[in-house]
């Protein structure tokens, strides 16, 4: 929830994404660049061997919104009861979070896995002024 309202990074939100697609720190200093390993689906490396920009670029949320198995494509409304952002909040930013979170829950969902009231969170941040642009440090959306 804390990622539909826009109170996490999302940088944060694209490396919940990146860990469970396999994908590796190259430099475990370095947060900025993500390689495919061998545990990335063969599709996924082919198509990004470096981590894909899931929020900043329309292709990877594409891919991903299309890699959630059809019988989950609800999941945000079905386990968060998320009835979907009004239409003065449909920017891309948070349309592209709202599909990673709907792929984190499919694939918790897909792996018969329970989603945890309570765990760990990075620090929260304030909804940004401007939903467009998001939080300092995100990447512009394309």
């Amino acid at each position: 929830m804390e990622i539909l309202a826009d109170r996490i990074s999302d940088q944060f939100v694209s490396e919940l994404v990146w860990e469970r697609l396999g994908y590796k720190k190259k430099n475990p200093d370095d947060s900025e660049l993500w390689i495919a390993s061998l545990a990335t689906p063969v599709y996924w490396s082919n198509k990004f061997p470096k981590s894909p920009e899931i929020i900043a670029k329309r292709t990877a949320s594409v891919h991903l919104t299309r890699s959630i198995p059809k019988e989950y494509k609800q999941s945000l409304k079905k386990y968060l009861n998320f009835g979907g952002y009004r239409i003065n909040e449909l920017f891309p930013r948070k349309t592209r979070r709202a599909t990673a979170v709907n792929w984190l829950l499919a694939l918790l969902a897909a792996q018969d896995e329970r989603l945890l009231a309570t765990g760990p969170l990075p620090e929260l941040l304030e909804p940004p002024l401007n939903p467009v642009n998001g939080h300092p440090g995100d990447k512009p959306v394309e």
